[in-house]
């Protein structure tokens, strides 16, 4: 657990994840999760006729893994705001194995709460062939250093 404020975010600062390979049995456990048992997801023999011939991951399942795989350390001045500008760009299949980039892309003072500001993370999630399949924008609440508690 480290202690890092609003101030301390320097737009551009990035880091990268290791890689995890995307299971089918993360898909099954997905689908009974979310009900999401369409057949791009769980048909096999329905997909081969398709464009893209085989089963694909849930949007929705790469976007979790993707945000799994950024958290790290506690930042106990911080907490996820929330996400904007979800872009599934490119399929993810049983086999491939995807990771994470984040980069901070931008900085302002919270509208409501002077003590806290607003940092944004751009999110890329690639996989093995180093292509973007998913993107969005993480929103951080963050708190000035000398701000109240929350």
């Amino acid at each position: 657990m480290r202690s890092i404020f609003f101030e301390d975010y320097r737009i551009g600062d990035s880091r990268d994840t290791w890689g995890r390979t995307v299971t089918e049995a993360d898909i099954v456990l997905h689908a009974g999760q979310t009900g999401d048992f369409y057949p791009h997801h769980m048909d096999e023999e329905w997909c081969k006729t398709q464009d893209f011939g085989r089963r694909i991951a849930h949007g929705t399942l790469i976007f979790s893994i993707g945000v799994g795989m950024t958290a790290g350390e506690i930042n106990p001045e911080a907490f996820s705001y929330g996400y904007e500008k979800l872009r599934f760009i490119k399929p993810v299949h049983i086999g491939d194995t995807i990771r994470a980039q984040v980069a901070i892309g931008g900085k302002r003072d919270h509208a409501k709460r002077p003590d806290f500001g607003i940092v944004s993370e751009s999110l890329a999630i690639l996989n093995q062939r180093d292509e973007v399949v998913f993107a969005c924008e993480h929103l951080l609440m963050v708190r000035k250093r000398g701000g109240a508690e929350a």
